[in-house]
Parts: structure tokens; C-alpha cells; sequence
């Protein structure tokens, strides 16, 4: 496993040096990507070729892919809107491209139940996190005011499961007498 990933990383850095070379040599190249504006691409791509080296047969590969490329499409974002702002909440994204990564690897590996359980949970996380921030710091366009209906609801879901739980305990107690 780790000749593996050995070889994988080492194709990941043949590649990117192969692209810089190329730019050095035709700078008109350059020209084409617009890299002053189009330069988190260069990020999204080095995540791409780490999920290729996860379907290669290296599946953890998946989780740090995603991290860099969720990064490079958060920067993507950022940079062609010109809303730097926006890190005051985005930054809860990278929950869900952990989670993402995790569900990956793990259907990869063939344990996709394993990887929506753990994954599912991160990505939710994140989701909630993203959705209460962006609305506390952005607003959402007048909704923001309707922020707390989030928090009214994650305290009716507390109170929706651990019910579950108290009646498992209580049929529990039954089967006991």
C-alpha cells in the first residue's frame, strides 16, 4: 500500500511540475487561464488528481482530496465574486468535504454503509453550521432574521430522539419483569 501511494504522489508531482514547465516555456499559456483571476483552479486540480490516486486504489486519498478541492472551489468563489467576507461562515464547509471525503473512501473501500454513518454525520454538521452562520453573518436575503427557527428546530429534533431512547428503555424494563 504505501509502494502505492508512493507511486500515485509521485505521478501527482510529475504532473504539476509538467504544467508549470509548460507555462514557463509558452507563457501564452498563462494567457489562456487567466491565472490572475483563475489560479484557485490550479488548487481545485492538485484535489482532483488526489481523488484520482483514491480511485487508483489508495481510497483515504479521497478525504485530503476533498479538502483541497473544496478549499480551491470556497477560493474559486471568493476570488471571482470579490466576497471575502463570506469566511466568516464558509469555513464550516470543511465538515462536509471531510464527510464527503470519508463517504468516498469508504465506498471505495466497499464499506459504503460504514461511510454514509460516519461521513453522513459530518456532512450534516457542516450543512447545519454553514446554514446558521451564512444566516447570522449574510442574512440569506432578509431570512437571517429567521436564524433561531434553526435553533427551535435542533431542540424539537434533541427532544425527538432521546424520546426514541427513553422508549427503548422503557421496553427494556418491560422485557426485564
Amino acid at each position: 500500500m504505501e509502494k502505492r501511494g508512493s507511486i500515485i504522489g509521485g505521478i501527482i508531482l510529475i504532473l504539476l511540475g509538467v504544467f508549470f514547465l509548460l507555462l514557463q516555456f509558452f507563457p501564452g499559456l498563462a494567457d489562456l487561464f487567466n491565472l490572475s483571476q483563475q489560479w484557485p483552479l490550479i488548487i481545485i486540480g492538485a484535489g482532483i488528481l488526489f481523488l484520482l490516486g483514491a480511485l487508483l486504489g489508495n481510497p483515504p486519498l479521497a478525504v485530503p482530496g476533498m479538502i483541497i478541492s473544496g478549499t480551491g472551489l470556497i477560493l474559486y468563489y471568493q476570488n471571482t465574486s470579490g466576497d471575502w467576507g463570506s469566511w466568516a461562515y464558509i469555513w464550516a464547509l470543511y465538515p462536509v468535504f471531510i464527510g464527503v471525503g470519508i463517504i468516498i473512501m469508504h465506498i471505495l473501500q466497499g464499506a459504503w454503509r460504514q461511510g454514509l454513518r460516519e461521513g453522513g454525520v459530518l456532512v450534516l454538521i457542516g450543512v447545519v453550521l454553514f446554514v446558521v452562520f451564512a444566516g447570522f453573518f449574510n442574512g440569506f436575503g432578509g431570512l437571517g432574521r429567521f436564524w433561531p427557527i434553526l435553533i427551535i428546530l435542533g431542540g424539537l429534533w434533541l427532544l425527538w430522539k432521546s424520546r426514541g431512547a427513553a422508549q427503548g428503555k422503557a421496553n427494556k424494563e418491560k422485557e426485564l419483569d
